[in-house]
């Protein structure tokens, strides 16, 4: 994967954090964990969070299949673009409080099942519910979430995808370990607040990833592809640069 892949995948799980903090909080202290025992406290805490990225890097994978199957056929430039489409559609469909996938009858259904089963692990206090619960965290609704799983498109591989999406559910780490830590510290305008500003954030990404597809040679931004040459060896065999 290219370093600037990872890069981003680290920087935006921890630009997420505040995100994060706002939609899954809740969910994290609802579990309910004291710190009368401290090693265990910790222990149930990591986790929970490991059942979070367990599901992010399932999700990645499954998106970089797809990824890989584009850049085998030539495709890549193309599906960057109409990720960045999507993206920008997604946050229209999140503009006014709700989440675009709420809308679709399909996954709203299936949401109600996680949230159902969320509501019986919470109530459970060992460690295999801990990351249970923590993975189906990893299935709700969530922009950031979407804007990583996207990216992660660009991986082109299985692996990548998965490498990608682990990375970013490593940067929001710290932030949704810590709220476990401190209690809840966000009141809801502050939550309010943030899930504003994510649409406008998947717009922003949106529009990179399309400049990113048309290659204008933009230094960083829109870079030109390498040209392909094709030259013979002295024994007449055919390599592409």
């Amino acid at each position: 994967m290219e370093i600037g892949l990872i890069v981003s995948a680290i920087a935006l799980g921890f630009a997420s954090g505040f995100h994060c903090i706002g939609m899954c909080g809740p969910i994290a202290l609802s579990m309910g964990l004291t710190k009368k025992q401290a090693a265990n406290f910790y222990l149930q805490n990591l986790t929970y969070q490991f059942g979070r990225i367990f599901t992010y890097s399932l999700l990645g994978a499954l998106l970089g299949i797809i990824g890989q199957g584009f850049e085998m056929a030539g495709f890549q430039k193309y599906l960057t673009i109409t990720a960045g489409v999507l993206l920008i559609i997604m946050a229209v469909f999140s503009f006014g409080g709700k989440d675009f996938a709420s809308k679709i009858p399909f996954l709203s259904k299936f949401l109600y099942s996680v949230k159902l089963n969320l509501g019986k692990l919470l109530q459970k206090a060992d460690y295999r519910s801990r990351f249970s619960t923590g993975v189906l965290n990893g299935f709700l609704p969530c922009g950031m979430v979407y804007m990583a799983l996207t990216a992660s498109l660009a991986g082109g591989g299985i692996w990548q995808g998965a490498l990608y999406m682990a990375l970013f559910g490593m940067g929001t780490l710290p932030f949704m370990f810590a709220i476990v830590l401190a209690g809840n510290l966000m009141n809801q305008a502050f939550r309010v607040k943030v899930l504003k500003a994510v649409p406008v954030i998947m717009i922003i990404l949106g529009g990179l990833f399309i400049l990113r597809g048309l290659e204008l040679g933009i230094p960083y931004v829109s870079p030109k592809a390498e040209a392909m040459t094709i030259s013979k060896d002295p024994n007449g065999a055919v390599n592409c640069h």
